[in-house]
């Protein structure tokens, strides 16, 4: 087995072993992962953060051993604050990464960084806070950043951010916490999920007070939510369908 870690900003990640596959999701640089397979430009991949698969460059990662992967892995997580900042290499050289960047395998990396950092857990209350700072960052499929950022992977980061782990997916997240009965039993941090007529789960977002909702489509938005779903309140029209609401902390 190798491991490995992201020394760059952000890396695709990708359905299948090429440039113009589908992005399933983005390695954020710091982030730790299982090589699972390797060929001759592309290797399949398991991040330590939530299990996620898929297929990443051979040049966009760097090895390292299995006690360097332990060690990072059994930290408790430093993650960088600001939304851009930047690591220092020993040839003072920048790399810039963003908001929610891993900063434990600094010292694997030989890269310093000066900026803000958490870690520690927060209180619930402090979620939508941070979901704010992702308002209005626009819908990207497989995107983790507020320069790009999908429905789950906008819940995924704002629990990390707050200390709390999340899966990749909608449909994966939703089988995390407990199911609620109604809206009204709710707190602000909550995950309420939607599906479509399949009955498959394809949607998630942040509840926050007085009924509203915070969650990625076409960008981060705050929309109504009621019995039905989420309400757009510039179309005035029900967008998603309410599937389940779940307390995760």
């Amino acid at each position: 087995m190798q491991y490995a870690i992201c020394n760059l900003s952000l890396v695709p990640l990708r359905f299948e072993p090429t440039d113009s596959s589908e992005l399933v999701s983005q390695v954020l640089y710091g982030d730790i992962f299982k090589v699972l397979e390797t060929r001759k430009k592309w290797s399949k991949i398991r991040l330590a953060f939530d299990n996620y698969e898929g297929w990443v460059d051979n040049k966009q990662y760097l090895e390292i051993t299995e006690k360097q992967y332990d060690s990072i892995n059994s930290e408790k997580p430093k993650l960088s604050l600001d939304l851009v900042d930047f690591v220092e290499d020993e040839n003072k050289q920048l790399y810039p990464i963003t908001i929610g960047s891993s900063l434990n395998g600094l010292s694997v990396l030989n890269h310093k960084y000066d900026g803000d950092l958490i870690d520690k857990v927060r209180k619930k209350s402090n979620i939508i806070n941070t979901a704010f700072i992702f308002l209005n960052a626009p819908y990207l499929w497989g995107g983790k950043t507020p320069f790009g950022i999908d429905c789950s992977g906008f819940t995924q980061m704002i629990y990390k951010l707050n200390g709390y782990k999340l899966l990749r997916d909608a449909s994966q997240q939703a089988t995390q916490g407990d199911a609620l009965s109604f809206i009204e039993e709710s707190e602000p941090g909550d995950l309420a999920f939607f599906d479509n007529n399949e009955g498959v789960i394809i949607h998630v977002g942040l509840i926050m007070k007085n009924n509203y909702i915070i969650h990625a489509h076409g960008k981060v938005r705050i929309d109504r939510l009621d019995h039905s779903g989420i309400y757009n309140v510039d179309k005035r029209i029900h967008t998603h369908k309410l599937r389940v609401i779940k307390k995760i902390i």
